[in-house]
């Protein structure tokens, strides 16, 4: 019995020292092999809006954080933190603030079912994906037109997006340019322009005048009348559709009083044609 009692004593003496080298080699080697964090990753994450929405490319503002750190991502990659975010970042870098201009959500359609036709109605399910998925691409009889799934305005996590009439509306004031709205239209209308910008195309489609015509009242016809209005070479009629260059558009609003469609619109200007154009 005395001798079944030592192998227990020496088994437990072996098992606990056995126990004890292998706790103390996994302390040396997570010594070794730690990986320092860098102690200015805290104040980088508080500079941060905290929203998390992706819209700087990677999976939250810890993430970017870590990017930012690294050289990965510029100090100025934050599209919901703005000029504040960049300035606090760029302190703690010990490196010059570099301010990129300020965006807005735009939704390059205007056709509100006042304005539009449809091919037949639609009663499935509310997301722009499937509906894009329907005979025609859409029931709208414009094939390029916002089909108000609503898509966007549930990608939106700033209440910046609703839909009115059947298109999608942003709200510049809640906008922060995150691009989740841009990512989320399966239709690709909705794009990123200047916060400033207050003359807008409120169309997409690349169809002949006579044909968006038909199906839509306030769509572009590609007659160029706002180019040869606009003094300042700022509008340009591509492939059927009128185009403003941000960079030398000055909100003279010529081309909104040109415009025989109202498509043209303006924060500013009231439209002849269009009575959505002031908003």
């Amino acid at each position: 019995m005395e001798m079944d009692m030592t192998y227990v004593v020496y088994a437990v003496m072996s098992l606990g020292g056995v126990g004890l080298l292998m706790g103390l080699g996994l302390g040396l080697a997570s010594k070794k092999f730690a990986v320092e964090e860098d102690p200015r990753l805290g104040a980088v994450i508080d500079a941060l809006p905290g929203a998390n929405c992706g819209g700087c490319g990677v999976a939250g503002c810890a993430a970017f954080a870590k990017a930012v750190l690294s050289g990965e991502a510029k100090p100025n990659g934050c599209p919901v933190g703005g000029a504040e975010c960049v300035t606090k970042i760029s302190e703690i870098l010990g490196i010059e603030a570099k301010i990129t201009e300020k965006m807005c959500a735009f939704v390059r359609c205007g056709g509100e079912s006042s304005f539009s036709r449809n091919n037949y109605e639609y009663y499935g399910l509310l997301d722009c994906s499937a509906a894009a998925q329907l005979a025609g691409g859409s029931c709208k009889a414009c094939v390029y037109a916002c089909l108000g799934g609503g898509s966007c305005v549930r990608a939106c996590k700033f209440g910046a997006m609703n839909i009115v009439d059947g298109v999608a509306v942003v709200d510049k004031a809640k906008c922060t340019a995150c691009t989740m709205c841009v990512l989320s239209c399966p239709k690709s209308l909705i794009e990123l322009i200047p916060h400033k910008a207050e003359v807008t195309v409120t169309c997409s489609s690349n169809d002949a005048g006579k044909a968006v015509r038909a199906n839509c009242s306030v769509g572009c016809i590609g007659c160029k009348l706002c180019e040869r209005a606009c003094a300042f070479d700022a509008i340009h009629v591509t492939n059927n559709i009128a185009k403003i260059d941000y960079a030398t558009c000055t909100n003279c609003n010529e081309c909104v009083k040109k415009c025989p469609t109202g498509s043209i619109i303006s924060q500013t200007c009231e439209s002849p044609k269009n009575p959505r154009s002031i908003n």
